[in-house]
């Protein structure tokens, strides 16, 4: 297992997304540069404090993701740890051997790249579909720097208030099997 850099932070905004092709189209438009579909699979476990996940994706390595974020509308400054996981299946029994998993998210994601923005179209199983923007923040930058590029972002796709998502994908998969 290899740590990937140590404490990052960024700023994200989560929205659902009512017109996917739209949302393609414009960041065609934007000349973001397309980064393929990733299918990721995140294993949440049940921890004291913050979030941690397990994302597998085939034809990449795995990665524990232990992360704080605030839940609330609009932009989140996250700050979270990347540890690389080169036998998740072993990684999983080990987890799950000692701590509960809350829940498991499953989605393809379409990741574009706009000034050093993340632009995440996603497709979650259960839930429908989501835009998300992250703005990573260099080694001792403040993410706060995005909030500009965010804003600009958030009015080319139309965002709106009534469509921000405050908490994660996890939370709201929870919230709906308890309905």
């Amino acid at each position: 297992m290899a740590a990937i850099g140590g404490s990052r932070r960024n700023l994200e905004l989560k929205a659902r997304d009512p017109d996917t092709a739209k949302s393609l189209e414009i960041c065609q438009e934007l000349g973001a540069e397309s980064k393929g579909t990733l299918i990721q699979r995140d294993t949440y476990f049940e921890v004291p404090r913050g979030r941690l996940k397990l994302r597998e994706e085939p034809g990449a390595v795995s990665c524990l993701i232990a992360y704080e974020r605030p839940d609330h509308f609009g932009y989140k400054e996250s700050r979270y740890r990347l540890i690389e996981v080169p036998e998740p299946a072993a990684m999983l029994d080990a987890l799950a051997a000692v701590l509960d998993i809350s829940i498991v998210v499953r989605k393809t994601r379409q990741l574009f790249i706009l000034k050093g923005v993340r632009i995440h179209l996603d497709q979650v199983e259960g839930l429908g579909d989501f835009i998300e923007f992250e703005g990573v923040a260099a080694d001792g930058d403040d993410p706060s720097l995005f909030a500009g590029l965010l804003n600009d972002l958030r009015r080319c796709f139309g965002i709106m208030d009534g469509d921000l998502v405050p908490v994660s994908y996890s939370d709201l998969l929870r919230s709906d099997s308890r309905a």
